[in-house]
C-alpha cells in the first residue's frame, strides 16, 4: 500500500541503522511462532505475510513492496505473528529492535508513521474477518478482484497477474472452489483473462 511507504528522508534515517540483504525468490524470512526482533524494510523487491493451519494451507494477510516494513508485531517482544516470504529476488535492509528506542527519539514522525500502518493493518484485518464470516466464496472473490482493479475506460483490469491459488489463498478458499467460480464467471461473459490479468467486463452480479 501506497500508505505504508516510508518517506524517502525517514528510509533513508532508519536504513542507516541495519544491513542491507539480499535474498532469493521464495525464501522464507520470518517463521509464524518465531522468537525475533528485527525489522525488514523492502529497498526491491516484494514480501508475502502469510499464515498456515496446521494441515498446510496458508491464507494471505498483505503483501509488501519498495518503501514498506515488516516485522514491526514482534518489537514487543513475543512471537512472530505470521510468516514472511520473498515473492521475487528481494533486497531488504535489517534492522534490529535494539536500534530503534533510540532512532523513535531522534525520529517521532516514525512512532506517528508506525501508529497509522497499524491502524490500518488492523482495519483491513478486520474486513477479513467479517468477509470470512460473513460472505461465501464468490462474494470474497468479487471483493477481492474489485479491490485489487483500476477502471480503464469501461473494463476493471486487476493489477497482479493472479493465479487461481493466489486467489484461493487470499480468499480463505481451495482452488477448486475458485476454478469453479471463475469459470461461471468466464461463461457468463463477466470475466476475462487478458496478458496474464484479470479484466472486469462488466458489473459482476451481486450474487451467484
Amino acid at each position: 500500500m501506497i500508505e505504508d511507504q516510508l518517506p524517502p528522508t525517514l528510509l533513508a534515517a532508519l536504513a542507516a541503522h541495519g544491513n542491507a540483504r539480499a535474498f532469493r525468490a521464495q525464501t522464507i524470512l520470518l517463521n509464524e511462532g518465531d522468537s525475533g526482533g528485527s525489522l525488514y524494510i523492502v529497498i526491491e523487491g516484494r514480501l508475502r505475510a502469510y499464515a498456515s493451519s496446521p494441515e498446510g494451507r496458508d491464507v494471505v494477510l498483505s503483501e509488501h513492496g519498495p518503501g514498506e516494513y515488516v516485522g514491526e508485531l514482534s518489537l514487543d517482544g513475543t512471537t512472530r505473528s505470521a510468516s514472511v516470504k520473498t515473492l521475487e529476488p528481494t533486497t531488504c535492509c535489517v534492522v534490529q529492535a535494539a536500534q530503534l528506542p533510540a532512532f523513535l527519539a531522534e525520529h517521532p514522525e516514525f512512532a506517528l508513521h508506525l501508529t497509522q500502518k497499524l491502524t490500518r493493518m488492523v482495519r483491513r484485518l478486520t474486513e477479513q474477518v467479517k468477509s470470512l464470516a460473513l460472505q461465501d466464496v464468490y462474494g470474497r472473490m468479487v471483493r477481492l478482484m474489485m479491490e485489487l482493479s483500476d477502471a480503464v475506460g469501461e473494463e476493471r483490469v486487476v493489477r497482479e497477474k493472479l493465479t487461481q491459488q493466489d486467489i484461493a489463498d487470499r480468499v480463505g478458499s481451495s482452488r477448486e472452489m475458485v476454478n469453479r467460480v471463475m469459470k461461471e464467471l468466464t461463461t457468463g461473459g463477466y470475466v476475462v483473462v487478458r496478458d496474464g490479468r484479470h479484466v472486469i467486463m462488466k458489473k459482476l452480479p451481486a450474487a451467484r
